[in-house]
């Protein structure tokens, strides 16, 4: 069992390995060829005069882009560096080694070519129509580290008008993975949705998204509370109700949730609940001790502001929590969006889907909870890891079957091939990686 000053020092190594192993890769991502390339004369094939043939064949029909491209594969990771992690906005230079590190996950995880584009403006008309203009070569987008409340009006507007899925991880991919933990977290506890109270630690993007998700799977609104920087959402406040129309969802949450009106902050939110879900902001000490003592008996707390989650898990297993999750990998229960995306956007790939939906997102929650479940569920263990890979090709079929089931696919495949496909393409990039090391094509920094 390791110390306190044990944990704290493993917790600060991650931020000084980054440190040293950016400098030296220079870079997470690189492009590398999919096709052969036998001699010189194979470039008439891959370039000019050859590929005036499928270039052709594109203009006669669009949709052949998808068989003679890799537009089917290829995901942009776009962001304008407002609300990066936990530091804020920090603008989109400061922001690209977080998208390239998603760009890595999107590749290693789920086989999936990720593309790191950082967007030099703040304004949400012009993030939408740059994101319309990229279409043509994109087989989907995954919007990332956008402030509230333009992230709302982005994403809603872009899914509205674009051909292809747009997506925005810090909503819909935060709110899937939570809520794939609070469901195992619930059966360890002997629980049900119905009827637990929950308090949300936060009112931005991420929060706001894991409530809609977790409503529609269940919880009771009326039951549950959202914590921003001014204190409890409630009918009575006036500073979001002069800004409605800015915050519409905060307003929404203000007459839905908080039935027995109570007033406050984080203290009085968490008095008696069940369950606690923080994605607010960095701690430690954002979330006090003896706060988690006063909640209900078997209580749950996730802990998920990054890099350092809202308060340490060893101080809130001692104040009574018996299901602690953070987001973080160094600790047991990771909460991440990692075990999310790569499968669902491989999912929504294969069947050449046009959006992501709520219903995807649920049916991808459940085949990641189900694996934990089946290899056996425990406090320390509510969620497979990212070590587990299977999970990305079963997320991949839950995803791929319900776009079909919702008419929203363009392709139709079984679910038997469908994980087949996903698994080979997973399993691709993992080991051109691994060979990669072997061969020393990718230095070691040791």
């Amino acid at each position: 069992m390791l110390t306190k000053e044990e944990l704290l020092a493993k917790a600060k190594k991650p931020a000084e390995d980054a440190m040293r192993l950016h400098q030296f890769y220079r870079g997470k991502v690189e492009t590398a060829l999919k096709c052969r390339v036998r001699d010189f004369d194979d470039f008439a094939i891959w370039y000019t005069p050859g590929v005036a043939a499928p270039c052709k064949a594109i203009h006669a029909d669009p949709d052949l882009v998808y068989q003679y491209t890799n537009k089917w594969n290829t995901v942009a990771v776009i962001s304008d560096g407002t609300r990066v992690l936990g530091l804020g906005d920090i603008g989109p230079k400061a922001g690209l080694p977080v998208m390239e590190g998603k760009a890595l996950l999107y590749k290693y995880l789920g086989g999936v070519d990720g593309i790191a584009l950082t967007l030099d403006t703040k304004d949400p008309d012009e993030i939408i129509r740059t994101v319309q203009l990229l279409q043509p070569a994109l087989g989907g987008v995954n919007l990332e580290d956008i402030s509230q409340p333009k992230c709302f009006r982005i994403l809603d507007t872009l899914r509205e008008i674009c051909e292809i899925p747009v997506w925005h991880d810090d909503q819909q991919g935060t709110a899937m993975v939570t809520l794939a933990a609070l469901i195992n977290a619930l059966k360890i506890v002997r629980k049900k949705i119905n009827e637990v109270q929950i308090a949300f630690i936060g009112a931005g993007a991420s929060t706001v998204a894991c409530g809609r998700m977790i409503f529609a799977y269940g919880a009771n609104p009326e039951l549950c509370y959202f914590v921003d920087s001014k204190g409890i959402l409630h009918k009575g406040r006036i500073d979001i109700e002069q800004r409605k129309a800015e915050f519409v969802d905060k307003w929404k949450l203000c007459n839905i949730t908080n039935k027995e009106n109570r007033v406050g902050g984080i203290a009085e939110a968490l008095k008696g609940v069940d369950v606690c879900i923080a994605l607010s902001q960095p701690g430690p000490d954002v979330i006090r001790k003896e706060w988690v003592q006063t909640m209900a008996k078997d209580a749950i707390v996730f802990v998920c502001a990054n890099p350092i989650p809202e308060m340490w898990p060893w101080e809130a297993k001692e104040a009574g929590a018996v299901v602690v999750a953070t987001g973080r990998s160094d600790f047991p229960n990771q909460v991440n969006n990692s075990l999310g995306f790569p499968g669902i956007f491989r999912g929504t790939l294969d069947v050449r889907a046009r959006t992501i939906t709520d219903e995807m997102c649920i049916a991808a929650a459940e085949a990641l909870a189900g694996m934990a479940e089946q290899k056996g569920l425990h406090p320390d263990y509510i969620l497979p890891t990212m070590e587990e890979w299977e999970v990305f090709p079963r997320e991949a079929v839950a995803v791929a079957m319900k776009a079909q089931e919702q008419g929203v696919a363009r392709i139709k495949i079984s679910a038997e091939e469908e994980y087949k496909n996903a698994s080979a393409i997973i399993k691709r990039a993992r080991e051109m990686t691994q060979m990669m090391m072997r061969e020393g094509l990718i230095a070691r920094a040791d």
